[in-house]
């Protein structure tokens, strides 16, 4: 792991700032970050900001003086980079809007569900994936054939089906479910059912062979398998440190296997739209990582 470092160059609070960053682990680089006493709140995603006063200090602890655009460069090769889009000052207007135009009226549901999907503790299973969730159905949905009166369950079942998560597979997709039943109790009885029924086939996404709505949630939860190469690693990265509480060896173990479980899944995708968008890449990357994984877990 090399830490870089560039010039003081971009204005704020009357001073100017470095950007601190890891080319290759955002572990290493909170450790660099905190043996050097920058604060935690000077984290940006996948940088630090750091004031003009502490760069000559940083090079010396051994941060690496690089030029704004070699450190972009480096930023962007590693796969840590956040997009700007799923920087929190863009992503939660599209998540507040979204839900605005799904259940108007009823915004206190919905900042309540950004506040689960927000908590400190997740990486991968965060607002980033409720959006991506999203942005897949509104792909998938207008050649879908979907009824427009299915519709609605569907999208709140994309923004229930991780509302729970303490890193328990089937646990957190049951009480995901549950917190559904109870959270739209305003809905009518059926609606609520299905809501529920769509979020716990997330828990194995094999839905039956004529459940339209399960093959678009399932599809459009798995559509990250089939992200360019530095994306799919940073997607990596998130689920381990979502299992952290998992020793090395256990999650090596269990992530293989789940490998394997998808890649056995058929089909991958249900839908055309999404196996002519995601299933080539999806299945390359899986192959990839199933082939990277150590000896004992593979």
């Amino acid at each position: 792991m090399t830490v870089l470092i560039d010039p003081p160059f971009w204005p704020a609070h009357g001073t100017v700032f470095s950007h601190l960053i890891s080319d290759s682990s955002l572990d290493e680089l909170h450790a660099f970050a905190e043996a050097a006493g920058i604060p935690e709140r000077a984290f940006d995603g996948d940088h630090y900001d750091v004031a003009e006063r502490h760069f000559e200090r940083l090079v010396t602890l051994g941060a690496v003086s690089v030029s704004g655009k070699e450190l972009a460069r480096r930023l962007a090769a590693s796969g840590l980079r956040i997009p700007a889009r799923e920087r929190p000052s863009k992503l939660l207007p599209a998540l507040r809007h979204r839900w605005e135009t799904l259940l108007p009226g009823w915004p206190s549901l919905g900042e309540e569900l950004l506040e689960r999907w927000g908590e400190p503790h997740r990486h991968y299973h965060s607002r980033v994936h409720l959006l991506n969730v999203l942005e897949a159905l509104e792909l998938l949905l207008p050649e879908s054939g979907l009824a427009e009166d299915a519709r609605r369950p569907l999208l709140l079942a994309a923004w229930f089906h991780d509302a729970v998560y303490q890193g328990v597979p089937g646990r957190d997709e049951e009480d995901s479910a549950l917190l559904a039943e109870h959270s739209l109790h305003f809905l009518p009885g059926s609606e609520r059912a299905e809501v529920a029924r769509l979020v716990r086939l997330t828990t194995d996404h094999a839905p039956g062979p004529e459940d339209l709505p399960g093959h678009l949630l399932c599809d459009a939860d798995l559509s990250v398998l089939a992200w360019p190469q530095p994306r799919y690693a940073r997607y990596l990265a998130a689920v381990r440190a979502d299992y952290a509480h998992v020793p090395d060896a256990d999650f090596a173990r269990g992530r293989a296997a789940v490998v394997g479980q998808l890649l056995a899944l058929d089909p991958l995708f249900h839908s055309a739209t999404a196996r002519r968008l995601w299933l080539q890449d999806a299945q390359r990357n899986l192959r990839s990582e199933l082939a990277a994984a150590p000896e004992e877990s593979a």
